[in-house]
């Protein structure tokens, strides 16, 4: 019995008894890849083993999502932060800005709110003014 290379994890695998969600639903961490890797090796025919560089190639190439995963997490983070500081920086200060009309208003910013679509500012009696709609801040 000869193995394949794990090329397709957006179903769930199973092996040994146990299973193995797909990235989709829990992501499949390391430890889990290297047992999925450990039980296709013990499973393969020793008359016709698999070629040892394509797992090195797998866990190579699932290193590097992973970093890339981190990367991307990393770099949301630290735009979510960016977004925060920007906010709160317009806090007491007069900025113009476009309302869900599409017309140019202006007033003082005497709140920010932070939601899970971003900061929000109260400017005036204006609630839920987006920071991405201020075009102008004196």
């Amino acid at each position: 019995m000869s193995t394949q290379p794990i090329t397709n994890t957006s179903a769930n695998l199973s092996t040994s008894g146990s299973s193995i969600a797909s990235p989709s639903n829990a992501g499949l961490g390391q430890n889990q890849f290297l047992m999925l890797m450990m039980d296709q090796l013990k499973a393969q025919d020793p008359m016709q083993p698999s070629d040892p560089s394509q797992y090195l190639s797998e866990l190579a190439n699932f290193s590097n999502l992973e970093q890339s995963q981190q990367i991307a997490g990393s770099t949301s983070a630290s735009a979510a932060q960016t977004q925060a500081t920007s906010a709160l920086a317009l806090l007491g200060r007069t900025v113009t800005y476009r309302d869900s009309t599409g017309a140019s208003q202006s007033g003082t910013v005497g709140k920010v709110d932070f939601g899970s679509s971003g900061p929000t500012l109260t400017i005036g009696t204006t609630s839920g003014v987006p920071l991405s709609s201020v075009t102008a801040a004196t």
